[in-house]
């Protein structure tokens, strides 16, 4: 049976906080425990991990620390990607700075203060001038997935303190509602009840 997935492009110590406590408050199963910075689980821990998941949607935190192409973290989720077990409903797609420039598209961007803006984001969550797409390290392999939501966010636990885990890491966590909102609609039109989807 697949389980659902959601992909985070950042695995350092904020992620993995920010991640393990928003699984705990809307539900699912955080893999921060395989999470680095860079990737350094392996394909098959963590098909284990999604496979072991006790509930959903399991968290996949990938990160190539700022190694240009396809680094560890991307490698990662190109193998998983077309795992039978897996069905990556959404990703977190997270800028940083890196000199490399490589960059994704997405459906949604959310700035350090929790709006949706047309604009790419940088680290601190700042709008860019880049229309529908991001720069960061670990959101290449992104593109060359069909993953049915993307969403465009700085840097997890941090955007200057707006995104800290001590207030619960409300962007974050309003990112990852809308990747599951996005969800539950297409749920809603595969049953034949379009009716229920907002427009």
């Amino acid at each position: 049976m697949r389980k659902k997935v959601i992909v985070i492009t950042d695995g350092d110590e904020y992620a993995r906080r920010a991640i393990r406590h928003i699984a705990s408050e809307l539900g699912g199963t955080s893999l921060d425990d395989l999470a680095g910075n860079p990737t350094r689980a392996t394909k098959e821990e963590i098909i284990k991990g999604i496979e072991r998941a006790t509930s959903e949607p399991v968290f996949v935190l990938v990160d190539d620390a700022g190694v240009s192409g396809i680094g560890a973290g991307e490698s990662i989720l190109l193998q998983i990607a077309t795992h039978p077990s897996v069905d990556i409903i959404g990703a977190l797609a997270v800028a940083s700075h890196t000199k490399f420039r490589e960059w994704s598209r997405f459906d949604f961007s959310i700035d350090l203060d929790g709006n949706l803006v047309p604009f790419g984001v940088d680290k601190e969550g700042v709008p860019e001038l880049d229309v529908d797409r991001i720069s960061g390290d670990t959101v290449y392999a992104l593109d060359q997935l069909t993953i049915p939501t993307i969403v465009a966010i700085g840097d997890i636990g941090k955007m200057r303190g707006r995104d800290d885990i001590k207030y619960g890491a409300p962007v974050t966590k309003r990112a990852i509602e809308l990747i599951l909102e996005r969800d539950e609609q297409h749920g809603a039109a595969s049953t034949g009840n379009a009716d229920s989807i907002q427009t």
